[in-house]
This record gives structure tokens, C-alpha cells and sequence, in this order.
């Protein structure tokens, strides 16, 4: 009963960013038919890969004129489709934009690459490290004379590929039911990647930021009050009291309230404040700091990893992390709705779980389905 309920998605199986704006469009309610390649699947567990949840899948052999047909067949009754090859593999397949368009003018054709569909990159191999350091992002990961600490793969990957391609899918949709025709989404990694630097590069326009000191400025670890701390039993919290009312806060939970301190923004100082709050926070417990700071305005957290964030009691509170029927723990559908609520459907299928099924709502008799599968079309 999610907002996007009615609108129907074609996900060509892929790594990473795609699976993740399919699930995010599944979460909000869209169906999603998911075209998984009949070989060549990982050998997890399928069941395990929680991008995948939500969806039904059908396995084709996109290479195979007929499984090629029936992708085609697909894209006519769906209101969009997201690829993530490089540019030019899906129109080799003879399922590329043009293709589909012919067969359903208002597609909506999601496409998610690294490079983007031009450019002198655009035929290169790559990855989240190699798009967000293009893009401006992977410099800013450092503390000052350090090198730069890639942030796993959530700016590439997920922030600014697979959460754009999911907006950019419904924006397209939502504009091709005005106008009655469709349109290719090029989504490129570095291109979001850019969009995500909007506020460095305010920062750099106002002259607040300096990316000539990498791990000197403000919320890159160069201030004192922007910055994780490790305390006495090796655990560590986040402190972000950026705002003057939320320093004093910060300053008051730490004792040094009502002493004489250098001015908050005076970088000289930074340094040896860091050295003072590194050495208070190291005299207590990350769970003691934490009764200190609750229900303060000093914006300190307790840094929780994988295992200890579904168990925070602000998580459980808000359902932040649900655990699914096959018994794994993950996030819950974000952002949350106050009629249509959002949920997790479907566990991650095996790949041709739902294909008998597809087959069957696309109208293909007995007889078509077994003449694909004796061709090894489908499977």
C-alpha cells in the first residue's frame, strides 16, 4: 500500500546501485519484476542479499532473441526500466532505449553507469572509489596528514547512483503520465557524487572551506568539536556541536564550562583542543558518556557498529531495522509515510523464482513457455 503502488518497474539484474533503487521503489509499494541472468549468479545464499528484497524475479537469457523478445514484452506493460551496463551493451542486446521506447513510448529507461553514458570515461571500467574521487569527494576523507579513507561505498554506490536513479525513475514517471511519453534517466555516479558536494563547495564559495588542508576544516576532522573520540574502553562517540548554544552544551557535559577557552572558531586552537577533549573523553566509557550527553542539545552519540545499531533503543523506539521472515536483520523502508505506508514485501527471490508466473500475466500459453525454455531463453 506504499505511494508508488501501480507503478511498475523492469530491473535488469546488476551490483550495487541498481538493486538498491529497486528496492528502495519496492519498499515505497512499486512492482518490480527483477530480470535475473540465467547463469553466473553468486553462489550465496540468494535469500541473504537484502537489496533484492521486495521483488519477484524471472531469469532470461537476454543474449537469446526470444529472451530478448520477452524483456521487450516486459517493457510494454511497465511504466519504467533500470539497467546498470556500460553504454551500448543493452542496444547490442537489442533491449537498449530505442528498443523499448518503440514497443512502449511512455518507458521511462532508467540507466546507471559510473562514468555516465559519455565522455572520454564512459567505456571504462570502475568503481565507488574511482567515481567519488573524480568527483570531488574521496579528498575530503582524511584527517590532516593522512591519506584519504574511502567512506565504504555509500556516495558512489548508494547516495549518489542507486538514490538518484530512484529519483530520477520517479520524476521521469511522474512526468511522462502528464505528457504520455517517456524518456532516457542517464544516472552517472560522478554526477551525483557532484551533486552531494553542494555544500563543500558552498563552503569553498564563501571561503569557510580550504581544500588545500585536507583534514583542517570544519567538518572534515580539523575542528575540535566535529570529530569522533575514542573513549577508556576503545569504543568511540561522535560529537557535532557545531552551533555556539550546542558547544556550550558540549563544553558543560566535558566539566570545562565556566573556564577561560579559546574562542570556538579560531583554528590555531583546534589542534590543542582536539588534545584536551581527546584526553576527557578517554576517561570514561562510551556508555557512561552516553548517560552524560542523552537528552542534552551537545549533539554527542555513541558510534555503533553493524551489530549494536538495531539494538540502540532509539532505533528499536522508532522500528529503524526490522527483521525479515527468513530471520535476517536490515533497515527499515525510509522514508516513512503517514497514509501510505511503506513496507518490505517479498523476500529476495532465488533467481527465476517467480519466471512460470511472469510468463503467465504476459499471456504466453503452455506451449510458448516450453518452446523458451527448450531454447534456453528462459529458465
Amino acid at each position: 500500500m506504499g505511494p508508488l503502488k501501480g507503478v511498475k518497474v523492469i530491473e535488469m539484474q546488476g551490483i550495487g546501485p541498481v538493486p538498491f533503487a529497486a528496492m528502495m521503489l519496492a519498499d515505497m509499494g512499486a512492482e518490480v519484476i527483477r530480470v535475473d541472468k540465467i547463469r553466473g549468479a553468486m553462489g550465496a545464499d540468494p535469500r541473504r542479499d537484502l537489496l533484492n528484497r521486495g521483488r519477484r524475479s524471472i531469469a532470461i537469457d537476454v543474449k537469446h532473441p526470444d529472451g530478448a523478445e520477452t524483456v521487450l514484452r516486459l517493457a510494454e506493460r511497465a511504466d519504467a526500466l533500470m539497467e546498470g551496463f556500460r553504454p551500448g551493451v543493452m542496444e547490442r542486446l537489442g533491449v537498449g532505449p530505442e528498443d523499448c521506447l518503440a514497443r512502449n513510448p511512455r518507458l521511462v529507461y532508467g540507466r546507471m553507469t559510473g562514468w555516465g553514458q559519455d565522455g572520454p570515461y564512459a567505456s571504462m571500467a570502475g568503481h565507488d572509489i574511482d567515481y567519488i574521487s573524480i568527483g570531488g569527494a574521496l579528498a575530503n576523507f582524511r584527517r590532516a596528514g593522512e591519506r584519504p579513507v574511502p567512506p565504504m561505498n555509500m556516495i558512489g554506490d548508494f547516495g549518489g547512483g542507486g538514490m538518484l536513479l530512484a529519483f530520477g525513475v520517479v520524476c521521469g514517471v511522474l512526468e511522462a503520465r502528464a505528457s504520455g511519453v517517456g524518456q532516457v534517466v542517464d544516472t552517472a555516479m560522478v554526477d551525483g557524487t557532484a551533486a552531494l558536494l553542494a555544500m563543500p563547495y558552498s563552503f569553498l564559495a564563501m571561503g569557510i572551506h580550504d581544500p588545500a588542508t585536507p583534514g583542517g576544516n570544519m567538518l572534515d576532522t580539523g575542528a575540535h568539536f566535529y570529530d569522533a573520540y575514542e573513549t577508556a574502553d576503545g569504543r568511540f562517540v561522535g560529537v557535532g556541536a557545531i552551533e555556539p548554544q550546542f558547544y556550550a552544551e558540549l563544553l558543560k557535559g566535558l566539566g570545562l564550562d565556566g573556564e577561560d577557552l579559546p574562542f570556538q572558531l579560531d583554528r590555531s586552537h583546534w589542534p590543542e583542543m582536539k588534545e584536551r577533549l581527546a584526553a576527557i573523553f578517554k576517561s570514561k566509557t562510551r556508555h557512561e558518556w552516553e548517560a552524560v550527553f542523552e537528552g542534552t542539545d551537545a549533539c554527542v552519540a555513541p558510534v555503533l557498529d553493524l551489530t549494536e545499531a538495531p539494538a540502540h533503543h532509539h532505533n528499536v523506539a522508532r522500528k529503524t531495522f526490522v527483521t525479515d521472515e527468513g530471520g535476517f536483520v536490515q533497515p527499515a523502508p525510509a522514508p516513512r509515510f503517514s497514509r501510505t505506508e511503506a513496507s518490505i514485501g517479498l523476500l529476495p527471490p532465488k533467481p527465476g523464482e517467480h519466471t512460470d508466473d511472469i510468463l503467465d500475466e504476459l499471456g504466453l500459453s503452455a506451449a510458448e513457455v516450453a518452446k523458451l525454455r527448450e531454447a534456453g531463453a528462459v529458465a
